[in-house]
């Protein structure tokens, strides 16, 4: 798998947020697609199933999302159909650390995105992710 359709390198920055919560709640939450409507502003809103899988409302309008099934490497991948037929793929994973765990997303950037748009997409990913753990370390 790699990043959407391009066909060159791209630049990326994996973006890292420590839970203070054990690795097996936190894959439970986050291997549930439903849960992401608590936390996932980036993907869409409304994330939702349909006969075909999952779907979100986004800017562009409904995007198909596809997850990865449920493992036991923490593996936490999904792929994003954007309604303009874009394929964007994401990568995440889920680390044990300790009685803790660490969540790991990968943003790749798009080639037609300028530095400001790419740390606007990294900052807004920061924030999902400072969400979640918020939210799991009540």
């Amino acid at each position: 798998m790699g990043a959407g359709t391009q066909t060159v390198t791209v630049e990326s920055r994996t973006i890292t947020v420590r839970i203070d919560r054990p690795f097996d709640k936190v894959y439970e939450f986050l291997v549930d697609p439903a849960n992401w409507n608590q936390w996932a502003s980036g993907l869409g809103k409304n994330i939702r199933r349909s006969q075909d899988g999952w779907i979100a409302d986004s800017v562009g309008g409904v995007a198909r999302i596809q997850f990865t099934a449920r493992n036991s490497f923490g593996v936490l991948d999904h792929t994003v159909l954007r309604a303009s037929g874009q394929r964007v793929y994401v990568p995440m994973r889920l680390l044990e650390n300790g009685s803790g765990c660490e969540l790991l997303f990968t943003l790749f950037r798009e080639p037609s995105i300028s530095d400001a748009q790419f740390a606007s997409d990294a900052a807004f990913v920061e924030q999902d992710l400072n969400g979640v753990k918020r939210l799991l370390e009540k």
